[in-house]
């Protein structure tokens, strides 16, 4: 063999395990797309999830991008899950209840009626009482990763009618929540199911009379002060409960440091909404002047409370799980009770 072949092969085999490496190393560094659709529309997602997506996009440096979908623009919410589940989107902004998840506790999602008086009680009730230890578990069940949970704004009535006695709710056709619906049917409200853009039209043609989706700060963001002239100042419930998820095998491909990334934009994301919907109720209630303000009397409004109460004592016969959502909640808002002024007033 001659020197300069010996050479040749010797070269050669050195090179071999770098250039068998070199696919997996590429593969390596290939950056992680995802495809997240929250449950708002695109006014309201401006505030509710497009700062943290776009505070990540720039941290994460070119090693992972979150694309952003507003409200059933990739599939309707009511699909979300199954969509998720199925790695069809890879992760979802929303409540488990217009999401329809097939777990027991969805119900708990959105506006469960008055599970919270104040916004500060949906993240106190899952990372002080709790509730996040159950959502994670409940999740895993089913392939999808529960990753955070926060609260929104209360649910209040906004109407082209005043409300000012309970009896006014009868046969209001209202936009609002899977559970809030059926809450509130006992009281004659008939609720409706439609797209989310599809709200300010349907006010219009008279499909719906009502919205009870969000406190006023969503009415004017997502433009229904357009259609609506008055607002109820009585709500169902004080924060809406809403969570990130992620399908668990995309989860799972996400780095460490990525995961932490993500957590850490969530958690902002949950700050921002915190002030942004505290100052905005109190703000165009105070300065706004398009809606006029009704109520109906507390002590009237009274019964709808205890209604609910029986309401959570349904849902707590329903497994063993919800039972103890149920159990966390009355402990909870006993406390509260018991804390006195700030945390709850006579």
């Amino acid at each position: 063999m001659t020197n300069s072949r010996r050479s040749f092969l010797k070269t050669a085999a050195m090179a071999t395990p770098a250039v068998l490496a070199a696919p997996y190393v590429k593969a390596q560094n290939a950056k992680i797309t995802w495809r997240l659709q929250t449950y708002a529309g695109a006014a309201l997602a401006e505030f509710v999830i497009r700062p943290a997506v776009d505070a990540f996009n720039k941290a994460a440096n070119g090693e992972m991008e979150i694309q952003l979908f507003t409200a059933d623009q990739l599939v309707p919410t009511g699909e979300l899950f199954r969509a998720m589940q199925a790695g069809t989107i890879d992760a979802v902004q929303s409540d488990d209840d217009s999401m329809n998840s097939p777990v027991d506790i969805k119900v708990f999602g959105g506006y469960f009626p008055f599970a919270s008086r104040y916004s500060l009680d949906v993240p106190t009730l899952f990372y002080e009482y709790g509730l996040a230890e159950i959502w994670d578990q409940a999740y895993s069940e089913v392939g999808v990763k529960w990753l955070s949970a926060g609260a929104w704004d209360p649910c209040n009535f906004a109407t082209n009618k005043p409300i000012t006695k309970l009896d006014d709710l009868k046969g209001l056709r209202v936009f609002t929540f899977p559970t809030a619906g059926q809450f509130l049917s006992q009281f004659g409200v008939v609720p409706v199911t439609i797209p989310f853009e599809d709200v300010p039209v349907a006010m219009q043609t008279g499909e719906i009379d009502a919205i009870a989706w969000s406190g006023i700060t969503e009415v004017f963001t997502s433009g229904w002060v357009d259609v609506t002239k008055y607002f109820l100042t009585n709500n169902v419930s004080g924060g809406w409960c809403g969570s990130f998820f992620a399908n668990a095998d995309r989860w799972n491909e996400v780095p460490p440091h990525l995961q932490t990334l993500w957590q850490m934009c969530m958690d902002s994301s949950h700050y921002k909404r915190l002030h942004w919907y505290w100052g905005g109720e109190a703000r165009l209630r105070a300065e706004g002047g398009r809606l006029e303000l009704t109520s109906i009397p507390d002590a009237e409004w009274k019964s709808v409370e205890d209604a609910a109460l029986v309401f959570w004592d349904e849902v707590a016969k329903q497994t063993e799980r919800t039972g103890k959502v149920v159990e966390i909640l009355k402990k909870y808002n006993s406390d509260m009770e018991k804390a006195g002024k700030p945390y709850r007033y006579g």
